[in-house]
């Protein structure tokens, strides 16, 4: 079970919700039900768990649902049916009185707009959600500057909001809710309103703040670009309804309809696609420890221009040029025989960063924590990973290595080392026109 846990949330606007909700047991869809009863279905069904710590990007184009599901989570908007259950806390049972009490102790929100109060100061404006906790002056102010100067507004604390940019307004909005110190922050659209270097800018915060402060995030989008700067799982919606939830780079390689595959064809994978997931794993790794001849044993009529050596605790020591190797004595050990100058990249370099050095390179170490070796990368591996990216339908081509993370691997889960630009020339949708919000 994760941090918030969705079960069957449904939203209908308007009237009829009563039929509606039993067309979408039937199974009926959104114009199915508009037809028969005229209710608005704001979302149909949806159930997925968060995890604690992970950013998870709802998106989405105006219309599917986002910001719906969103409010649903601190019931700002009341699901006609379903469960939301936060740390063990069924929210849809709660009373007004308790709900109340769980969202201040448990939600922090950052909306599109900056909603700062003009005659307040930044650091009023920071202190007001603990000033209506009624939190003693000295622990507010102490609590809103180590707010203002995690966000980096050190300075700016006197000011009033009309004398700051759209980007500091925007970082004064996030403080106000890391202020709170609640563990979920949930982020509608939030910088949407700004300009598109100071949204990057704020996106780099972002991650960063969640490498320190490991919050759980919903964050809700219509940009796919921004969604992959992100990082973490992503829940696509259409219509009310999720359609794919995945990483960014599953989302990419494998789009799960037709819907999605329009979404995300003008997204460059490699600006997705990271080291460690195009890394052979398989290629014989040989051990310094060994003779020439069992080294020959052990790759038993490999192919191969270079062979990488580690040692007995996985980490990478150098590798040997299989004409070396061939012309060895058989008695002698590995480690006399040992290039140093092997290139190595991080398991979580983007694959668009290390391009060059694989294309300049027989072989690329790919490392882990602690100079691990994961596996190696050639220009062969990268052709075979970008040619994975199905045509139609996530049917992957015929021979291409399929793009999953091996058994064993850790799961990717919050931060990312994506850059905010993915080069994506996203084509609108044609979709529903009638939705009540978001």
């Amino acid at each position: 079970m994760g941090r918030i846990n969705l079960e069957g949330i449904s939203k209908i606007f308007g009237s009829n919700s009563a039929k509606a909700l039993d067309l979408i047991a039937q199974g009926k869809r959104k114009s199915d039900i508009a037809a028969a009863c005229g209710a608005v279905v704001g979302l149909r069904d949806i159930s997925f768990d968060i995890e604690e710590g992970e950013i998870l990007v709802l998106m989405g184009l105006s219309g599917s649902g986002k910001s719906t599901l969103l409010r649903c989570m601190n019931r700002l908007v009341e699901p006609s049916c379903g469960r939301i259950v936060v740390d063990g806390v069924d929210v849809t049972r709660l009373g007004r009185k308790e709900l109340l009490a769980f969202r201040q102790k448990t939600f922090g929100m950052v909306f599109q707009h900056f909603a700062l109060l003009p005659n307040r100061t930044i650091l009023g404006n920071v202190g007001f959600g603990l000033e209506i906790k009624q939190v003693s002056a000295k622990e507010r102010i102490d609590r809103s500057m180590q707010a203002i100067e995690l966000v980096g507004l050190k300075g700016w604390e006197t000011k009033y909001p009309n004398e700051l940019s759209g980007g500091m307004q925007q970082r004064a909005g996030l403080a106000r809710a890391l202020a709170a110190d609640a563990d979920i922050l949930l982020m509608d659209e939030a910088f949407s309103a700004l300009d598109p270097l100071i949204r990057r800018d704020m996106q780099a915060e972002l991650r960063d703040l969640q490498r320190k402060l490991k919050k759980t995030i919903v964050f809700v989008s219509h940009d796919l670009d921004e969604a992959i700067a992100l990082g973490g799982r992503i829940v696509l919606m259409k219509d009310g309804e999720v359609v794919q939830i995945g990483q960014p780079e599953d989302i990419v390689a494998r789009p799960a309809t037709e819907y999605v595959e329009r979404f995300v064809e003008h997204i460059d994978l490699a600006a997705v696609l990271r080291a460690e997931q195009v890394a052979d794993r398989a290629a014989p790794v040989l051990a310094p420890t060994q003779t020439v001849a069992e080294a020959r044993t052990a790759l038993g009529g490999a192919s191969g221009g270079v062979w990488l050596v580690a040692d007995g605790d996985g980490r990478l020591v150098g590798r040997i040029f299989a004409e070396r190797l061939a012309s060895a004595r058989p008695a002698e050990t590995l480690s006399s025989l040992l290039d140093l100058g092997q290139s190595v990249v991080e398991a979580e370099s983007r694959l668009d960063t290390i391009l060059a050095t694989v294309a300049a390179e027989e072989s690329v170490a790919v490392v882990g924590q602690n100079g691990r070796l994961i596996g190696s990368i050639t220009s062969r591996d990268v052709v075979q990973a970008l040619a994975a990216r199905p045509g139609t339908h996530a049917q992957p081509q015929a021979g291409a290595q399929i793009l999953s993370k091996p058994s064993g691997a850790p799961t990717w889960s919050g931060t990312s080392p994506n850059s905010p630009s993915t080069r994506s020339a996203t084509t609108a949708s044609t979709g529903s026109q009638s939705m009540a919000a978001g």
